[in-house]
């Protein structure tokens, strides 16, 4: 007759140290995500901001006054001759937008596919213009590269930089959990990137109308961000473990995604975190996805080549990784050498 097992002790409770060591880490956290997500945008402001003035030299000096003036050091003015010049700058993305002189009247042009929250700046300053002495009536705005008509504020672009992230930390969660060895978890991560750029890009250019130019353009953006941020994680997950993980999970949502300035503009963003957010992967993979949809592509080069750069460092990691865990023939001699002892004891 078999004896009932014995009922098992009550566990007991933590130590009040351990409830307040928790409160503590909780306080903690959520101060650093409200500073993380919201600090951005509190103290979001021009800061050089890269505009064209087009027109006479002493004209341009004279608005060059104003816009200092009223903006200290929020402009990086570029002097241009005409309209066409001006025009040239803006589609290339060397610049957000122009303040235009040469027909006499000032024309502020902008481009709100470039950066929506720059456009309503410059429309303020062709408001404000009239007021500036010598400068002559209000001044028209023109947008040279609109948004598109179902999104004409942006809001789906702006909305999908966190998405982004995400489909980059939870494709690298899920293959870490789920597949095992170096290089199939590396396939699976560019198999998504693939799949989800597809996915994601035809939701924002078709569904959403969010997106303009080529959808194949547009679907190769969004999967090299994927893909950079995905191997970066999992290259640290596979050389560091848990913490790798945890550290380019907070290097990728708490830094690249507040600092991207997909909303607004690297440039409005507070001192030199808009520089820093550019070479993450999130800020690099927002003004790729802009460049192919709203300007054919120009200016893409420096975000592909930090997407790039981010997607060898992580398999680069990965290679590392595989390589740290991988027997050595040290390793495996002292396990030959221990299995006929291990027989024999039988």
């Amino acid at each position: 007759m078999s004896t009932p097992p014995a009922p098992e002790a009550p566990t007991a409770p933590s130590p009040w140290p351990t409830v307040a060591g928790a409160v503590a880490l909780l306080t903690v956290t959520v101060s650093l995500l409200l500073i993380a997500f919201a600090w951005p945008s509190v103290r979001s402001s021009v800061h050089g901001v890269p505009i064209a003035v087009a027109g006479p030299a002493p004209a341009v000096e004279r608005i060059t006054a104003v816009l200092d003036q009223r903006f200290p050091g929020g402009f990086d003015v570029t002097e241009v001759a005409d309209t066409t010049a001006a025009e040239r700058l803006i589609r290339d993305r060397e610049v957000y937008g122009a303040i235009d002189l040469g027909s006499g009247t000032p024309r502020v042009i902008t481009a709100s596919a470039g950066s929506t929250a720059v456009a309503q700046t410059l429309n303020g300053i062709a408001t404000g213009l009239g007021q500036a002495p010598g400068t002559g009536t209000a001044a028209a705005a023109r947008d040279l590269v609109p948004l598109p008509s179902d999104d004409p504020r942006g809001a789906g672009l702006a909305a999908g930089a966190l998405p982004l992230v995400m489909g980059g930390l939870l494709s690298s969660l899920l293959l870490t959990r789920l597949v095992r060895g170096d290089a199939r978890r590396v396939t699976g991560a560019l198999a998504f990137a693939v799949t989800g750029g597809l996915a994601v890009a035809a939701i924002l250019q078709f569904w959403f109308g969010s997106l303009d130019g080529s959808y194949g353009a547009n679907s190769g953006a969004v999967a090299l961000t994927v893909a950079a941020t995905s191997l970066t994680v999992l290259g640290l997950e596979s050389l560091l473990g848990h913490a790798g993980f945890g550290l380019g999970a907070a290097t990728m949502m708490l830094i690249g995604n507040p600092l991207s300035g997909t909303a607004t503009a690297p440039e409005m963003l507070p001192g030199r975190s808009g520089a820093l957010g550019r070479l993450l992967p999130p800020g690099a993979g927002g003004r790729l996805l802009r460049s192919t949809a709203f300007f054919d592509g120009r200016g893409a080069a420096p975000s592909a080549t930090v997407l790039a750069a981010w997607l060898t460092l992580g398999a680069l990691l990965c290679l590392a990784g595989n390589l740290r865990h991988r027997p050595t023939a040290t390793d495996a001699d002292t396990a030959a050498q221990r299995a006929p002892v291990a027989t024999g004891r039988r």
